[in-house]
């Protein structure tokens, strides 16, 4: 009897065990808030007056500057703000960089606001899980990702503008630790930017103009993510300006895992892609997906700021991942993106080249004169008669 009562106590005791140590597991994002932690410290990094009066900023960095700040030691960043003046400053100029571990090479490199969330160099508010552009007016830029270091960090702003940055306020957080874990990986984040060619048939989106054509490869995808190395994907900023009235978002998703040559990870549009439907033009903020800015000019004329982040459902490559989106179906659409991308590795890894100050410039909008201006050019294509109303074709 002794005997049967001593296995019935261990079962018992391991049975509760393991409900118990499933149970801190349990609560998705806000699960792991319960759990007690040992061996941290919490550390801020700030832009605040040491002398204790409120002179709480870094002073002048002029164009061609850089502004830094190094962390030693193993840790985990989980909290960035920033807020700079004169608050209209060209932001797509100032560019983040992070460091890693005593790299020389950057895993975060981005313009500072399209980092957070605001493209272009307009100020608006955005707001999701991991990152956020908040009150007033879009001038505040916030960081939730946890970023891991082993060995030192260091995180800086170069202006690339042709104004001074009169003052930046920052605080940088994080929990310092003896040694980090092995098995987490290191943030990185990189920004593309392109302007798109038509095809050479025209833009032949929906039909309108010319047949459309099939894209069965990828080749001349707008290119988002091109990633060398063991992570995971978990999130795209996407800026997206268009010329046209014409729906920009017939496009498709095609991602490349671990070097294929036909992409395993297919989808059925853009707009489906960032979890919303036919041709949406509302603000909408969900705090894995959402539309932050709409356009609302003529049609679809104009620019679109789309974000998705994968947080319940991580995309996983083992030696590389290449995340691709058609540009209009059969990439027929000249459009202007820009893009910056998310993601852990389980190193430091070396980013593609960065585009230049030149190639990301804005483009200009596209208004009801120029459009007025390819009505007279239509017209005198089809005769210049005094009564053409628009809808005529050949």
């Amino acid at each position: 009897m002794k005997k049967l009562f001593l296995i019935l106590s261990v079962f018992i005791g391991l049975l509760f065990g393991n409900i118990d140590c499933q149970a801190q597991k349990v609560g998705g994002e806000l699960g792991n808030l319960a759990a007690i932690k040992k061996g941290f410290r919490n550390r801020r990094i700030s832009s605040t007056d040491k002398s204790g009066n409120n002179g709480d900023w870094i002073d002048s960095i002029k164009p061609g500057d850089k502004w830094s700040v190094n962390i030693s030691g193993a840790g985990i960043i989980n909290h960035i703000w920033f807020t700079i003046s004169p608050m209209n400053i060209m932001r797509n100029d100032l560019i983040f960089r992070i460091y890693w571990d005593g790299k020389s090479e950057p895993s975060v490199e981005a313009p500072l606001a399209a980092f957070f969330g605001n493209g272009w160099d307009e100020y608006y508010e955005f707001a999701s899980l991991p990152l956020a552009v908040g009150p007033q007016r879009g001038t505040g830029l916030v960081s939730y990702f946890q970023m891991p270091f082993a060995n030192g960090a260091r995180l800086e702003i170069e202006n690339q503008s042709d104004e001074t940055i009169s003052r930046l306020y920052f605080y940088i957080d994080y929990v310092e630790m003896k040694k980090l874990p092995g098995d987490l990986g290191r943030f990185h984040a990189w920004y593309n930017h392109e302007l798109t060619d038509a095809l050479p048939e025209g833009e032949t989106e929906w039909g309108l103009v010319g047949m459309q054509t099939n894209n069965v490869d990828g080749a001349g995808n707008y290119l988002f993510a091109d990633i060398k190395g063991e992570g995971h994907f978990v999130g795209i900023n996407y800026y997206m300006h268009s010329p046209s009235p014409m729906w920009y978002g017939e496009g498709d998703d095609m991602i490349f895992i671990d070097g294929e040559e036909k992409a395993s990870l297919l989808g059925t549009g853009t707009e489906d892609f960032f979890n919303t439907s036919w041709c949406p033009k509302t603000i909408f903020a969900h705090p894995y997906y959402g539309y932050a800015r709409v356009n609302n000019d003529n049609g679809w004329l104009g620019r679109t700021h789309v974000y998705r982040f994968f947080i319940a459902d991580p995309i996983y490559f083992n030696k590389s991942f290449k995340g691709t989106i058609e540009h209009g179906h059969n990439n027929n659409l000249t459009l202007d993106i820009s893009s910056v991308a998310y993601w852990y590795q389980s190193e430091a890894g070396v980013l593609p080249p960065a585009p230049t100050k030149a190639d990301r410039a804005p483009k200009a909008f596209i208004r009801d004169q120029d459009m007025h201006r390819w009505r007279h050019e239509w017209r005198k294509n089809r005769g210049n008669g005094s009564k053409l109303w628009g809808d005529e074709v050949k």
